[in-house]
C-alpha cells in the first residue's frame, strides 16, 4: 500500500464564496462534483463540502482523505492491521474510495484515482 498524500476536509456554508478563496490559496482551479446532495470542490489539498447539515454531520466524522494507489490493496492492509472497513470500496466521480476506522478510533477516507 502506498500513500500518495492527504486532503484536508473543509465543510463550508457557501461553497460559491469559498471556492475563489481556496483557488487563490492553492493556486489552482476547483474540480467540482456533487454526491448525495452535497456539493464538493477539490482544490489543491483541500476538499470543500457544502450541503444539508445532516449530511455534513456524517462527513465531519472523517478526519481526512488519504490518497492511495489502490483501494483494494489498502483494504487488505488495513484489515490485516486491525482497522474496520466501514464502507466501500465504492466508485466515485473521481475514482474509488473506502471509509475505515483505525484501531485508535479515528475514521479516514482512502481514495484512489482508478476507474
Amino acid at each position: 500500500m502506498e500513500i500518495l498524500g492527504a486532503t484536508l476536509r473543509v465543510c463550508v456554508d457557501d461553497i460559491e464564496t469559498a471556492i475563489p478563496f481556496y483557488e487563490r490559496l492553492a493556486g489552482g482551479k476547483a474540480l467540482r462534483f456533487a454526491r448525495e446532495g452535497v456539493e464538493v470542490a477539490a482544490v489543491g489539498c483541500f476538499l470543500l463540502m457544502s450541503g444539508p447539515e445532516a449530511e455534513l454531520d456524517v462527513l465531519r466524522k472523517v478526519a481526512a482523505t488519504i490518497a492511495v494507489t489502490d483501494v483494494d490493496e489498502t483494504r487488505r492492509v488495513l484489515e490485516e492491521m486491525g482497522a474496520a472497513v466501514l464502507a466501500g470500496p465504492l466508485n466515485t466521480p473521481v475514482g474509488r474510495n473506502l471509509i475505515a476506522r483505525h484501531p485508535d478510533g479515528v475514521v479516514y477516507e482512502y481514495a484512489d484515482r482508478r476507474a
